[in-house]
């Protein structure tokens, strides 16, 4: 039977942070959180659970990651947000292959996401399938926003029944406030890897995102939650650019 190592990232997720290990407790053989001195009762919560606890300041979210990762000690690692939970299904999963033996070193997640309370099923939020279950030591993660593993190798890769519940955004607001955030870190990212901002970039990409996004991909069954989904996808896309452009221009007073 394979062991398996729960990882999270934490900062002042008291809200979701419960539900998120009472999901985790029947697949994990330890629980790894690396919180970034939470200012809220992230910390106390967290102290009801059989967990281990390290505070770190954060530089990034894949620095974060990978610190936490080396504090794992079984075979295989379970990445989790704090506002995600494992279905029952995807719990039973899990379950069911670590006493089989994992056969593969990554297997992909399909997280469903609730945004302003309605879970959607469609657009560019749906189906997302993301790889976080690995064995230990055949990948690192990378990028400073958006980070995803890389791989010493190829690997063999599988895949895992059941969602990966996130709640998500509550309000607007919340959203808007998070993509300002991210796309000041992904336009310096881009502005370090010399990209650079065309009007194709600025301009087109933005309106294909969100066509793509709410018409070929269906993002209008969601309902309004699906337009603002799909045009804070364009927003995104615009943005970044708008921001990649102006470090180009010597001007990073406002990325």
């Amino acid at each position: 039977m394979d062991t398996l190592s729960v990882i999270l990232i934490t900062y002042n997720e008291e809200k979701h942070i419960g539900k998120c290990l009472d999901s985790i407790m029947s697949v994990a053989d330890e629980i790894v959180i690396v919180d970034s001195f939470s200012k809220d009762s992230t910390m106390d919560i967290c102290k009801h659970y059989p967990t281990k606890v390290i505070q770190n300041k954060f530089c990034d979210f894949s620095s974060q990651r990978n610190f936490a990762m080396s504090l794992a000690t079984k075979s295989h690692l379970l990445f989790i947000d704090a506002d995600e939970v494992l279905s029952e299904e995807l719990a039973a999963a899990i379950t069911t292959l670590k006493k089989e033996g994992f056969e593969k070193e990554v297997y992909t997640l399909n997280r469903l996401t609730s945004f302003c309370g309605k879970w959607i099923k469609h657009g560019m939020w749906y189906p997302d399938k993301i790889q976080r279950l690995i064995k230990h030591g055949v990948a690192h993660w990378i990028g400073e926003v958006h980070e995803k593993l890389h791989f010493n190798k190829p690997p063999s890769k599988g895949s895992i029944k059941g969602h990966l519940l996130h709640y998500s955004y509550d309000s607007v607001g919340q959203l808007v406030e998070k993509l300002e955030k991210y796309t000041s870190i992904q336009s310096m990212q881009m502005f370090k890897e010399k990209k650079q901002a065309t009007w194709i970039k600025i301009y087109i990409n933005p309106v294909w995102a969100f066509f793509s996004g709410y018409f070929l991909k269906l993002g209008f069954l969601d309902g309004w939650q699906g337009i603002i989904i799909q045009y804070s996808i364009a927003f995104q896309t615009r943005r970044k650019y708008i921001k990649l452009k102006k470090l180009y221009l010597g001007d990073n007073e406002n990325t």
